[in-house]
């Protein structure tokens, strides 16, 4: 018989491709996932704890255990990595995001979003970055240049609506959801294309031609991400309809539908454009289009599949930030007392508070004078939730904050070290004070908002298409005079319910012309035995 205790360690097998540090890390965070899991099913109804607030919470713990195992030495499992969280990380919670979008609630209130998300976050980018200017030199900070501070307010204006949107229901308050959901996507998207335009420019010489090159540059590429996603995802549209995959292997449609997905992602990030605004309206465009033209199996299999992959993203992440805020380097680095650090997390939080209150309120109430029906309407109690919404902050941040400080070249090494810690602080406090309380905060105010009255939205439509009907089939069988009426009459229609009829064209220009090349809802594919087109992902 073989002596066990001469049988060398497993270890001792390692080939040179195997790194055993890099299993050790693997292994703790697969099974702090696990952990994740089970612990966020267990307090599913408890009112003070999510599944957010578990994994960062873990990760902290997490940091303890292996900072007291290393003897408080810097390992690498600490380190907080931009390449894996933007590349490998981010992109499938932003595709999941677009991809399950309800749609028609989406684009109901899209005037609404784009205003909160694109010029909300423009007004807080704008604010936070004049009171960073202002209020560090005061606390001591004199080294960061003016780049630093406008970094400072695209950074910090990132927001994670994530723990307000598992309290929220989409039943119960379909236009809050709606709202907090859209913001938070076009928020970050937003945010990465501010922080990237003020990377592009040299603000040596501060003028008024600087600040207009800031405006072109944000605006276009804002544009050409969005218009880049909407084209890949119509060529994967395309491709799918035409070639009809799912005839020898509905394996090929699926992984066909991930790549092109993910080649979205990274070709806006080659061509230096927001891979967030790409890959959003990447998987709105495919769950509009591609999904409906592959077969019943794989729709079952994407849609599962692409949320899965989307959870266990978003949890890894908090777990990464909660572990990171242990890197001891970073605190090493920074040699400001604890009363500097106390006094620059706190004008951080301040900043956030105030700049996100600042639009907010003035938004919400500039909108609802522009609607005609009270259900449209963003009564105060939803425009707090909306504004506490925007308070928390994630891995976005950390990551931008480590974009801009690890590397930056006008601020000392002992600043920058700081301004990294100041946000990882920020980031845990506003996740778990303000998540944490986010749940019966919401119970507290009792959100609980009637559904949209559905025939309204039919009404009007009904009504357009009898108007333009009338308007077309009469137009010779009139006067002059009455026909102009008729005319008077639809545009003064379009004007009171500018969304429906948009909403109306819209459908018309896609039945027509649209779904008969790309496919979509009604399009079956030619697969024998294939379930039938199920509901579309509205």
């Amino acid at each position: 018989m073989l002596n066990i205790a001469m049988l060398p360690s497993p270890l001792d097998f390692s080939t040179s491709y195997l790194s055993t540090s890099t299993i050790v890390a693997l292994c703790v965070f697969f099974g702090l996932l696990c952990s994740c899991i089970i612990v966020g099913h267990l307090l599913e109804e408890n009112r003070w704890a999510n599944e957010s607030i578990t994994a960062l919470l873990l990760g902290l713990c997490s940091g303890v255990v292996v900072l007291l195992v290393t003897k408080f030495r810097s390992t690498k499992i600490l380190i907080f990595s931009e390449d894996l969280f933007f590349l490998y990380l981010l992109p499938p919670i932003i595709f999941n995001a677009g991809f399950q979008d309800k749609k028609k609630q989406f684009f109901r209130n899209f005037i609404t979003i784009l205003l909160f998300g694109v010029l909300g976050t423009v007004i807080s980018f704008c604010l936070i970055s004049l009171g960073a200017f202002l209020l560090f030199t005061r606390i001591g900070i004199t080294n960061l240049g003016i780049k630093d501070h406008l970094a400072i307010g695209a950074i910090l204006s990132a927001t994670d609506s994530v723990c307000t949107l598992q309290v929220l229901s989409q039943d119960e308050t379909p236009l809050l959801y709606s709202i907090v959901f859209g913001e938070g996507v076009v928020n970050d998207a937003t945010s990465i294309v501010l922080f990237n335009s003020v990377q592009t420019l040299n603000f040596s010489t501060m003028n008024a031609i600087t600040a207009l090159k800031l405006l072109g540059t944000f605006f276009y590429l804002f544009c050409t991400s969005t218009a880049l996603g909407i084209i890949v995802g119509l060529l994967s549209a395309y491709i799918i309809k035409t070639l009809y995959f799912g005839r020898h292997s509905t394996d090929r449609e699926v992984a066909l539908m991930m790549l092109m997905a993910y080649l979205s992602y990274m070709i806006a990030e080659l061509l230096n454009l927001s891979g967030i605004l790409t890959i959003f309206f990447c998987g709105i465009v495919m769950s509009h289009y591609t999904w409906h033209n592959v077969t019943g199996s794989s729709r079952t299999t994407t849609k599962h599949a692409f949320a899965t992959i989307s959870f266990i993203a978003e949890t890894f992440i908090f777990l990464y930030v909660g572990m990171d805020a242990f890197d001891v380097d970073k605190w090493k680095t920074s040699k400001a007392s604890i009363g500097t650090s106390v006094a620059v997390s706190s004008t951080l939080i301040a900043l956030v508070l105030i700049g996100r209150a600042a639009f907010v309120f003035s938004i919400a109430n500039i909108t609802n004078c522009t609607k005609t029906r009270e259900s449209a309407k963003i009564e105060f109690r939803s425009q707090f939730i909306i504004w506490w919404a925007g308070l928390m902050r994630g891995a976005v941040t950390i990551a931008l904050s480590y974009n801009q400080f690890s590397k930056s070249e006008i601020a000392s090494t002992e600043d920058s070290a700081l301004m990294i810690t100041s946000t990882i602080i920020l980031v845990l406090f506003s996740t778990v004070v303000f998540g944490s309380i986010t749940k019966p905060l919401i119970e507290a105010v009792k959100l609980r908002q009637s559904k949209p009255a559905i025939s309204d939205s039919t009404d009007n439509q009904e009504d357009l298409r009898l108007l333009f009907l009338e308007s077309n089939c009469s137009i010779n069988q009139t006067n002059h005079h009455e026909s102009q009426s008729r005319r008077r009459s639809s545009l003064s229609l379009m004007i009171r319910h500018p969304t429906t009829t948009v909403h109306y064209f819209w459908r018309k220009f896609d039945d027509k012309f649209m779904r008969p090349v790309f496919g979509g809802r009604g399009f079956i594919p030619a697969v024998p035995g294939s379930p039938p087109a199920e509901e579309e992902i509205s």
